[in-house]
């Protein structure tokens, strides 16, 4: 069996559209997912978990309906569940999340064309 690790260069290398994360590996029940996001996202939030933004490239601020977050490669916020927040990144941001499976990046907000799945493991 040939062991290798994985580089979130090469993987974010692998796909350009944005809002669309993709899962890399998987932990029991977790997902690693890369994503590569730039402008506003929908108000959202998730009822049943907490979301873990490890910012790898650029600077992402987090706007909750009190304020706000702002951090850069190399930070990381964990948002609680049941806080709505919404991401916006002015200039292009490469972010790893940590979810469980089969959490939808739209959160509790209904589903729509932003709305991504991915459910099976190694997507890219």
């Amino acid at each position: 069996m040939a062991y290798q690790s994985i580089n979130f260069e090469n993987k974010l290398g692998l796909f350009s559209e944005q809002w669309t994360p993709k899962v890399i590996a998987e932990i029991n029940d977790y997902q690693f997912k890369i994503v590569k996001i730039e402008g506003d996202f929908v108000w959202h939030s998730h009822a049943d978990t907490d979301e873990a933004f490890i910012v790898l490239d650029g600077q992402l601020r987090i706007d909750f309906k009190n304020g706000y977050v702002n951090f850069s490669a190399g930070e990381m916020y964990v948002v609680p569940k049941g806080m709505e927040h919404k991401p916006y990144a002015e200039k292009e941001v490469k972010m790893l999340l940590i979810e469980p499976r089969g959490v939808l990046n739209t959160g509790d907000e209904q589903a729509s064309e932003i709305t991504a799945v991915n459910e099976s493991p190694l997507v890219c």
